[in-house]
């Protein structure tokens, strides 16, 4: 399966993580999936790392955040999409998740976000493949695959 990680998801797959998303993340890495990820992600995920309530559950160290993003760019398959029309209309900064999805052939767009739940966004994916899931959900799908 093709898959792209909003940043919400990869940030709780750091390695000092535990749960669902570092679950994920280690069967897509060692697993027969394939991650998409973009410029646009790998950014999101270095900038958004050393927030301080992000840095309060795992204190990060600066080698600890660069080796994640280097881990995610290292297993992934980069795409540069191209931005079309606007698709989250209630945050427009999360196109280039969706296009990094579409650009990439994506089956599944995993993310926590709730306005990728919005009926126009999911229909908008769901015309070009892409099936929006959280992680719990997505997990639960891979392991089926199996």
């Amino acid at each position: 399966m093709r898959i792209v990680l909003d940043t919400n998801i990869l940030v709780r797959a750091n390695i000092k993580a535990r749960g669902p998303a570092r679950d994920l993340l280690l069967h897509i890495a060692y697993g027969d999936h394939v991650l998409i990820t973009s410029p646009f992600l790998l950014r999101e995920l270095e900038r958004a790392l050393p927030y301080p309530r992000l840095q309060k559950l795992w204190g990060l160290s600066s080698r600890d955040i660069q080796e994640q993003v280097q881990f995610v760019e290292k297993i992934s398959e980069l795409v540069h999409p191209v931005m079309e029309e606007p698709v989250v209309l209630k945050d427009p900064k999360d196109d280039p998740v969706v296009y990094a999805a579409i650009c990439g052939k994506a089956e599944a767009l995993c993310t926590l976000d709730r306005d990728f739940l919005e009926p126009e966004v999911v229909a908008f994916c769901r015309l070009r493949g892409v099936s929006i899931l959280n992680d719990v959900e997505l997990l639960q799908r891979l392991m089926l695959l199996r």
